[in-house]
């Protein structure tokens, strides 16, 4: 099982500072003027669809580059780090969660949630491996043997994904949609898994959103539109 109390590194701040994404026609996708996120923060991201909720948490990850602005976690201006030094980034530091699962359907559970071993220093990899059947286990798919996971349902894919950004023991959690896929009971569930696995480690967790119930868990909202972010909030 996976130790939970435990971070692999330290939790960085976040500054997001003059972001700007613009789309090739022009269009201001995302701007954001100046927002700051503590260590160990849990944060909602929410709004309407089309709002920039997602963009927002891509440009964190340092999966969007924006065409202006710094997104600073701790020393690290992750916007204005080549490709390769924004993986390796978030390799280190951060566990997303896609809406859309990005799975191998060729490959089984724990394949999917222990892929990071494929590009892990191979000292790291039997670690890795053992951290996500640890977290299978723990989200209710530890027995699932050798199934492929084309055979899963949205709500098993959404595990093996929560599964697969906690394996390498992240500072950040970054989560889109993580219970959109999920009945009420597994919803709850999981929002409740993510929040004490924040919590217990010092992690920051910052969640895109439209789930009141997991609005519900964190202690600070943040509300987009068209865009921008117009409040900004305790919960």
């Amino acid at each position: 099982m996976p130790d939970a109390l435990s971070v692999a590194t330290a939790v960085p701040a976040l500054r997001a500072t003059g972001i700007e994404v613009v789309a090739p026609d022009g269009r201001v996708i995302l701007s954001v003027g100046d927002i700051s996120i503590a260590p160990g923060s849990r944060v909602a991201v929410r709004g309407p669809s089309g709002a920039g909720k997602s963009t927002f948490l891509q440009v964190l990850a340092g999966l969007v580059w924006p065409q202006r602005g710094a997104v600073r976690w701790g020393g690290t201006d992750i916007a204005a780090q080549t490709e390769a030094g924004r993986a390796a980034f978030r390799r280190r530091h951060l566990g997303i969660v896609f809406q859309d699962f990005l799975l191998f359907d060729e490959l089984g559970a724990i394949g999917n949630a222990a892929i990071a071993q494929a590009f892990a220093p191979r000292a790291d990899r039997d670690g890795l491996r053992r951290d996500a059947a640890g977290w299978l286990a723990r989200l209710g798919l530890g027995d699932v043997g050798v199934r492929g996971v084309a055979s899963f349902s949205g709500g098993e894919r959404q595990r093996i994904a929560v599964a697969r950004a906690l394996a390498g023991n992240p500072a950040v959690i970054l989560a889109d949609e993580p219970t959109a896929a999920l009945d009420r009971g597994n919803a709850d569930a999981l929002a409740e898994d993510l929040v004490r696995v924040a919590a217990a480690g010092g992690r920051t967790l910052i969640v895109v959103t439209h789930d009141p119930s997991v609005v519900a868990r964190m202690d600070r909202v943040i509300d987009f539109a068209d865009g921008r972010l117009v409040a900004d909030g305790a919960v």
